[in-house]
């Protein structure tokens, strides 16, 4: 499997959406240099009112850009960064990735998923009435799936850019299916 990267996103304030940068300076432990959920311990604040000393399972916050021009054919217009994403990919189906996986972003930085994005009410207050809605599912026997996104730790740091490619390093033998962190 081999993706690449059409963007880069980071914000050193709690907002929503992340500004669009040239590029990302990702960091072991911690996450994105400069960004307000960098930290080896939670960041967001939901999970710092429950337990602040939690380890920060959220460094890193990916989404696909198919998701993004599902939206699009829905009516919702969503340009990478708008959901607070880090990392925009192409070509990487990140939601039937297993939690542990492990991706080469560049040449350099090495990361592990963690699990999903939970979509929240935020998503409608800052993008449109139904927004959430739309990045939900069923599957046949009617559990929920969760397309927001999903959530990765930063193991081995490095710059990352728009066109830089996206590689799976490895995966768990048995696989682990993603649940919300």
């Amino acid at each position: 499997m081999q993706g690449v990267i059409i963007s880069v996103a980071s914000d050193g304030e709690h907002r929503f959406s992340k500004q669009r940068r040239t590029v990302l300076h990702l960091v072991a432990g911690p996450g994105v240099a400069g960004d307000a959920h960098a930290g080896s311990s939670v960041r967001h604040r939901s999970r710092v009112a429950k337990n602040p000393a939690a380890p920060n399972l959220r460094q890193l916050h990916l989404i696909h850009a198919e998701l993004l021009e599902e939206l699009a054919r829905k009516g919702l217009d969503v340009k990478p960064g708008q959901l607070g994403e880090n990392v925009t990919t192409r070509g990487v189906d990140l939601l039937r990735l297993s939690a542990g996986t492990r991706l080469l972003l560049g040449s350099q930085a090495l990361i592990e998923i963690t699990g999903l994005r939970n979509p929240c009410r935020q998503i409608d207050q800052n993008i449109a009435p139904g927004a959430m809605v739309a990045m939900l599912d069923r599957r046949e026997d009617g559990s929920l799936v969760r397309k927001a996104s999903v959530m990765a730790i930063v193991l081995k740091g490095g710059e990352v850019r728009a066109g830089d490619t996206v590689t799976m390093e490895w995966a768990p033998a048995r696989p682990v299916p993603l649940g919300p962190v």
